[in-house]
């Protein structure tokens, strides 16, 4: 472990002189990937300093037991040892996870899309009540969401919303909620008080940069059409909303949240690129999730995910059989415990089939 623990240490040299070189803070691109660098690895390093001092007081408490001569002093020595052999596995494993390696989508801003599913009326609704589901939780990890696109439902909520999400490791954080989510409660549009089960499908798309796809723009229409709210009211009279079509895979991407042309068309841009890009990733995700027989890092977007039974007060999540009896705080956007055990889970399979140790 020290051996993989000391190209850590070097490399969190080389580019803690690299983020002060003129040159790289002048390209802002490459000073901000090498910032990334620089906090993940000083983790790794801080962990690094810990585990050297811990094995260093257990060869002390060892010579000094060992050497027997003051009594004090050995039964010292004999506590600092329970200390550090409690200490070091936990540790051990720490530094395991720490240094598998990090997909590199995870670090990627996001465009999320929510769309109602079977349920009518009570399934917009519900897209309604994730959407404010996510926005709070992004709230709560201090990113930034803004909207592109919405379809407003009859009865309230959404027949389908798309937004970004721009922070510190957004795409590996929201792509565990990528699914089907299921409802189960009387519908407020329902008078007979009977339980319905509706659905809404969530997509987590990784924001690809340009260089990421390539885009033809001969290769896709694009329309312009005034904004529309609900019953199809038109908001303004310009047409400034904006739709484009990708002739060769058919995917379209609109937005008409911003009231400037210009800009509607750069969001709707960007959100034709992250369709493209994550049909290639959701390829490669496939062929991962054969390989390794993954319960949660499968792209397969028409799993059903987790269950939200208000009647029983419980949200379940299908992948991990994980209960949690708060719906009002889950729809709160307090996720982070479904998240937090998907993402050790992944981890675990990832290390099983890693070759770090």
């Amino acid at each position: 472990m020290l051996e993989r623990l000391q190209y850590v240490k070097q490399r969190f040299d080389e580019v803690s002189d690299l983020i002060i070189q003129p040159d790289v803070i002048a390209d802002q691109k490459r000073y901000v990937q090498l910032n990334k660098e620089y906090k993940d690895l000083k983790e790794l390093v801080e962990k690094r300093d810990e585990y050297i001092n811990l094995v260093g007081n257990i060869n002390e408490a060892k010579e000094i037991i060992a050497d027997g001569s003051d009594a004090e002093m050995v039964e010292m020595a004999k506590m600092q040892l329970d200390e550090a052999n409690e200490r070091l596995p936990q540790l051990e494993e720490e530094i395991k996870f720490m240094l598998i390696p990090k997909d590199p989508e995870d670090a990627k801003n996001v465009m999320v899309e929510i769309r109602a599913g079977t349920g009518g009326d009570e399934a917009s609704i519900f897209a309604g009540d994730l959407y404010r589901m996510y926005t709070k939780y992004c709230e709560s990890k201090g990113w930034r969401t803004s909207l592109v696109d919405m379809n407003e439902g009859t009865s309230g909520g959404f027949k389908e919303v798309i937004f970004e999400v721009t922070g510190e490791d957004v795409y590996g954080t929201l792509k565990y909620e990528a699914g089907v989510h299921r409802v189960q409660r009387v519908p407020q549009t329902e008078t007979q008080g009977r339980v319905h089960t509706s659905a809404a499908t969530v997509m987590v798309l990784p924001e690809a940069e340009e260089f990421d796809v390539q885009i033809d723009m001969n290769d896709v229409r694009i329309d312009f059409f005034c904004s529309s709210g609900p019953g199809g009211q038109s908001v303004n009279t310009t047409k400034s909303a904006v739709r484009m079509t990708h002739i060769p895979t058919g995917l379209v991407a609109q937005c008409q949240d911003e009231k400037s042309q210009h800009k509607n068309k750069d969001k709707a841009l960007t959100v034709l690129r992250s369709r493209l890009y994550e049909m290639e990733l959701a390829k490669k995700q496939e062929e991962d999730a054969k390989k390794r027989n993954s319960q949660v890092s499968s792209g397969d977007r028409s799993a059903k995910i987790r269950t939200y039974n208000y009647p029983q007060g419980r949200v379940t999540d299908h992948r991990i059989g994980m209960d949690i009896f708060d719906m009002d705080g889950v729809m709160s956007g307090k996720i982070q415990k479904f998240i937090d055990e998907l993402q050790l889970v992944a981890n675990t399979e990832k290390l099983k089939e890693s070759e770090v140790f």
